[in-house]
């Protein structure tokens, strides 16, 4: 059985730069009324850059949300109307000082449904060019790691990679 909520009243709660939480009052099948809170994202990429066949990269960076360094593919948030394949690109410099101009996209995920509207558009980058040597925005510090398909799997299967979205990114290789 297939079940709506219709949203009757909504009232945004708290805006930032990231994102923004709304409060929405639900009509229920029943005729019921809730309450849901939601995150409101624009939205965000995530790529897998192939140094070669068997090497990835990664970085590392530390994440004040959980208190401590994450090893994570590059990503990056949507910038107003950005476009996904313009983000990718972008973050892949960005992070790891590569370009590419043989990008696939792969797919996408729904990192949180329960509480919020973020998608991450999954992509892999071959044939990576050197680009720009300075690797971190102002508020970003990153180290860059090349790290071999079986020592990713090793590093999640160990716990050492954590980040949901790349542990997703990954399983949607063909490998």
């Amino acid at each position: 059985m297939k079940s709506i909520e219709k949203v009757i009243e909504k009232k945004t709660d708290f805006v930032c730069p990231i994102f923004k939480v709304e409060t929405l009052k639900v009509e229920l099948e029943n005729g019921k009324n809730a309450t849901r809170n939601v995150v409101r994202h624009n939205g965000a990429i995530c790529v897998i850059p192939f140094k070669d066949e068997q090497t990835l990269l990664m970085v590392e960076q530390f994440r004040v949300a959980l208190n401590g360094f994450v090893v994570e593919f590059p990503a990056g948030k949507l910038e107003g109307e950005e476009d996904p394949v313009s983000c990718c690109i972008r973050e892949l410099e960005e992070e790891t000082s590569y370009t590419s101009s043989d990008i696939t996209y792969l797919g996408k995920i729904a990192t949180t449904v329960g509480f919020c509207d973020e998608i991450i558009y999954i992509y892999k980058a071959l044939n990576l060019k050197k680009g720009r040597n300075d690797l971190e925005d102002e508020d970003e510090f990153l180290s860059l790691h090349e790290v071999s398909i079986d020592e990713f799997k090793k590093m999640v299967k160990s716990e050492k990679i954590i980040d949901a979205k790349t542990i997703a990114a990954f399983g949607m290789l063909n490998l």
